[in-house]
């Protein structure tokens, strides 16, 4: 019997996996259980349905990321931060400051998660990371961090 399970079941499938199983494993644990639906022409329709729409939502995700990646791909940001001693910051410059400036500068929806720092910056200078938009597709940018005034 061929069910479409509705939620994970361990040895069986993923959520929204279209498999054959036994009559008596379907009817009387899955089906049971409401951990699947029998595989009927409007249960398939409907997984197709679902199906496609996932997709065209990870297609509209990828040119949303492109489209940000062109935007910010090679440019440079500057942030002003305190002074310390030695050269060194009072505080540090975090991946949030950094996103809220490129939100602000290049009009982009980024969030900390995005930015790959390998730490905190805690001293002036030029640094260069990176920003993964979308698998597969992440940009390069520049930072100089500059002493306030």
């Amino acid at each position: 019997m061929q069910v479409i399970l509705k939620q994970d079941v361990k040895g069986t499938g993923k959520a929204g996996d279209l498999v054959k199983v036994s009559d008596g494993y379907a009817k009387n644990f899955l089906l049971k259980k409401g951990l699947a639906v029998e595989a009927n022409a409007a249960a398939l329709n409907e997984k197709k349905t679902k199906d496609e729409a996932a997709a065209h939502h990870a297609q509209v995700a990828l040119e949303a990321a492109k489209a940000d990646c062109a935007k910010i791909d090679g440019k440079t940001i500057s942030i002003s931060a305190k002074a310390g001693t030695g050269g060194r910051l009072f505080g540090a410059v975090t991946a949030k400051e950094v996103a809220d400036e490129m939100n602000q500068r290049f009009g982009t929806d980024l969030s900390k998660k995005k930015i790959v720092m390998k730490s905190d910056i805690k001293t002036f200078g030029e640094y260069s990371f990176e920003v993964k938009l979308h698998p597969g597709v992440s940009a390069k940018v520049n930072l100089i961090v500059k002493e306030s005034e």
